[in-house]
């Protein structure tokens, strides 16, 4: 009998939440990452809004499969299990490497221009849990190249999650009278 790959939105979260932990992130030290970076714009911000965007992200398919490869190459690293040069450029975190930040691209782009503008801040400045991660990964036997990009993404797409919330609410605080595209 084949082993199960399809995973409900709930069992993906919880999936993806398990991966975090068993490399070191907690969902709040994402939140915070999201309220930070949102509370430069808002200021009524609240705390549960940016946990539970993580929540809602990490519940979808394509999060799940990124969060999972990027948790499992980084461990597949620290283990030695790569070949040839790959190795060592994965495991040093290789400036000019890039598919890094490239698989953190394809996350905040789920949350188009303005998560990749927000994952953009969030990889060059390394906030919070990132730059621990940063940090952390340039220990001897520890790997964080792929997790580091995955978490400042996650936190970019729920920042920006955020902000989609928050203007939902107050355009329908304000409603339009009916308007035409030629007006």
């Amino acid at each position: 009998m084949k082993k199960k790959v399809l995973f409900s939105r709930e069992e993906m979260a919880r999936l993806c939440v398990e991966a975090l932990k068993s490399r070191g992130v907690e969902i709040d030290e994402i939140a915070k990452i999201a309220y930070q970076q949102q509370a430069r714009y808002t200021s009524n911000i609240r705390f549960e809004t940016c946990r539970e965007s993580v929540l809602k992200i990490l519940s979808l398919r394509d999060i799940f499969h990124h969060v999972l490869l990027a948790v499992e190459l980084d461990r597949m690293a620290e283990q030695k299990l790569f070949r040839g040069p790959i190795q060592d450029i994965i495991e040093q975190d290789l400036g000019l490497f890039g598919v890094d930040e490239v698989l953190g691209l394809d996350v905040a782009r789920l949350y188009g221009v303005i998560g990749m503008t927000n994952f953009g801040d969030i990889d060059v400045n390394k906030h919070g849990i990132v730059s621990r991660l940063n940090e952390d990964g340039k220990k001897e036997g520890i790997v964080h190249t792929f997790l580091d990009d995955i978490v400042g993404a996650i936190a970019a797409a729920a920042s920006t999650r955020v902000a989609q919330v928050i203007n939902e609410d107050i355009a329908h605080e304000e409603p339009h009278k009916a308007i035409s595209l030629f007006d």
